[in-house]
């Protein structure tokens, strides 16, 4: 588990997760599963594509997650 990557989901985010949010928790996992920080050249269109690739997939997620009770513990 990569420790740099935050819960994104309320109630653990006070506030709904930004795009800025997403897209680090996403370019954190690809530089962890990758190995590299910053790619070599020959690799940087691929590291892109899967860091804009776990985005999407991240704010999907996000965006249909039910979390009940969560409003209960708000206030």
């Amino acid at each position: 588990m990569c420790r740099s990557i935050k819960t994104l989901r309320p109630p653990v985010l006070p506030e709904e997760a930004t795009e800025d949010d997403i897209r680090a928790a996403a370019l954190q996992y690809v530089r962890k599963v990758s190995g590299f920080r910053a790619p070599a050249a020959h690799n940087r269109e691929v590291f892109d594509q899967a860091v804009d690739a776990i985005a999407e997939a991240t704010a999907e997620l996000l965006s249909g997650l039910e979390v009940r009770g969560a409003a209960r513990r708000a206030g």
